[in-house]
């Protein structure tokens, strides 16, 4: 149900309008001064404010000043009855939705309503898609590599310079050229992706310069391609070293010239995009065997940015587990789970081979799969990183029996992943009737569902 506020000083009318919009199925609620108009605001949040302009005290002009300084406010309709052209354009710079003279129609103020209150829905889907997006820009770590990567950032990031990002798969380039993007000049632009590795041969042009209608079979409509979308804001080519020869070179020619001709077209078309280009190739090693241009190379070299693999950071293991617990959590509308220290030791035992991508990959399946667990342990791991997380070295045993133990385990568990944790079959494979294989877990201490 949609709230709105009627603000004016004249009862009657206040009291006509609840009802009317009552019976529309509105939430209502009435001020008469504008000093009660923003105490309510304070309060409670409305969708539409219906604001009369001469009110006694504070006039409804100043109160529409300081609606407008309130975070996702409301839309204000402003009303009066003896308003003049002016004041209607002082109303609309300052923000009003609309202005709506007394006497009021009714069938225009309903109208008017409920243009304000799709008007509103829009709004705040912008702002939520907003904060989404800059949560996807936020770099999360406190080691040395990433306090270096971030302040690279804040030094290059509003300039214009080209930059190119070097990083295995999975190390969080995407969000570098996110955050490069969010502390720009553009930051009010549009961040454009485009997956060079992901985007066949024969359809790589027209994704990246767009198309005329008829240019080639399948080309229906004229389409926009993804460097004119990010006119005045950022195209982010990731893996980059993926691009064939000739796309490449209509790439470097945008690069030199500012302007392109989309596919079955010779009409050029001028652009201002920042490109910023990423690969977990070696661009000068893929130079060398003639898969990618020396002169576009140099191009995108501007400011070149490496991030590192998540092996070389361990120590930001924990933030990242507590992170990516709480964005998850928040994604599935549950708790927040904690975990135990032994379960991010065991985390940072892990080599993560595909690194940060991996690793919140775990913490989604791990969160999926223990609904009712508040605090999670390494028997909530997934069987691979569990075992390779808790093995350790000969010298840590005391025993010959806490060596065999610690093996044992391990090897049971390797062989219940294996069988997709069908514990009558993984006593079959190991020779061992079903009550010892339970026995066994039992001593070893690996729970069922385990």
């Amino acid at each position: 149900m949609h709230n709105i506020l009627i603000v004016d000083d004249e009862a009657a009318i206040r009291e006509t309008l609840k009802g009317v919009l009552e019976d529309e199925g509105y939430s209502i609620a009435t001020a008469e001064t504008a000093e009660q108009c923003l105490d309510g605001l304070r309060r409670k949040p409305y969708d539409v404010v219906l604001l009369d302009i001469w009110l006694p005290g504070m006039d409804g002009l100043d109160a529409l000043e300081k609606i407008q300084e309130i975070e996702d406010h409301p839309e204000v309709i402003m009303i009066s009855g003896h308003g003049t052209i002016e004041t209607a354009v002082r109303a609309t710079k300052l923000g009003a939705f609309d202005f709506l003279e007394k006497p009021l129609s009714i069938d225009k103020t309903l109208i008017v309503i409920k243009n304000a209150l799709d008007s509103k829905r829009m709004r705040s889907e912008n702002l939520e898609l907003k904060r989404q997006l800059q949560s996807k820009s936020v770099i999360v770590g406190d080691s040395i590599p990433m306090k270096a990567l971030r302040q690279q950032i804040g030094l290059m990031a509003p300039t214009n310079g080209r930059v190119l990002i070097y990083g295995e798969s999975g190390t969080g380039k995407e969000l570098a050229a996110r955050a490069i993007h969010a502390q720009s000049l553009r930051k009010d632009a549009m961040f454009v992706e485009v997956n060079c590795a992901a985007i066949p041969e024969d359809l790589i042009e027209s994704e990246l310069f767009g198309h005329r209608k008829g240019s080639f079979a399948g080309a229906t409509t004229d389409k926009e391609g993804k460097f004119f979308k990010s006119d005045g804001g950022t195209l982010f080519l990731d893996e980059v070293g993926d691009m064939s020869l000739k796309t490449q070179s209509k790439v470097l020619r945008t690069l030199d010239e500012g302007k392109f001709e989309p596919v079955g077209s010779d009409e050029p078309v001028r652009v201002d995009a920042r490109v910023i280009a990423a690969t977990n190739k070696d661009l000068e090693d893929e130079i060398n065997k003639g898969n990618f241009r020396e002169d576009l190379f140099y191009r995108l070299n501007v400011i070149p940015f490496y991030v590192p693999p998540l092996r070389d950071r361990k120590e930001d293991i924990p933030l990242l587990v507590r992170h990516f617990l709480r964005e998850i959590s928040s994604q599935y509308n549950r708790r927040p789970k904690e975990i135990t220290d032994d379960a991010i030791d065991t985390l940072m035992r892990y080599s993560w081979p595909g690194n940060v991508r991996e690793l919140r990959n775990v913490i989604e399946r791990v969160v999926i799969m223990n609904p009712t667990v508040s605090k999670l342990d390494r028997k909530h791991l997934p069987p691979l990183v569990y075992r390779e997380g808790s093995r350790r070295g000969f010298g840590e045993f005391s025993t010959l029996h806490q060596a065999r133990a610690a093996y044992e385990r391990d090897y049971i568990l390797k062989k219940l992943d294996e069988n997709h944790g069908n514990i009558s079959r993984t006593a079959e494979v190991l020779g061992l009737e079903r009550s010892h294989m339970y026995r066994k877990m039992k001593a070893l201490g690996i729970a069922v569902k385990e």
